[in-house]
């Protein structure tokens, strides 16, 4: 198994998404965002909600998880943010090593 991780966070809009990509790999919490657009269905006190989000695929290292976490609640707008963390348990050895070469 290696030591990197994907990371889920969802964003409300586009904006919300790019800002914190961008922060992520400037600050060199993360290696690599992927953001795209989705449809959300989920409870929000005690309300059935459906949603257009944005999906984030934060590629980083695991050393990086907790400073990574801070930094998206700091931006994030929602009052618990979905931030998943999945360990990355094999690829391509070069990947792999660029991702752990990029963040800090």
């Amino acid at each position: 198994m290696s030591d990197t991780l994907i990371i889920l966070v969802t964003a409300a809009s586009a904006d919300e998404a790019h800002t914190i990509a961008r922060t992520l790999v400037q600050e060199k919490l993360a290696a690599c965002v992927s953001r795209f657009p989705v449809q959300s269905t989920y409870t929000w006190e005690g309300n059935i909600e459906d949603d257009e989000e944005w999906q984030l695929v934060i590629k980083t290292h695991r050393r990086q998880f907790q400073p990574l976490q801070e930094r998206v609640q700091e931006l994030h707008s929602y009052d618990v943010p979905e931030i998943i963390a999945l360990p990355i348990e094999t690829g391509s050895a070069a990947y792999l090593n660029w991702i752990g070469a990029t963040v800090s």
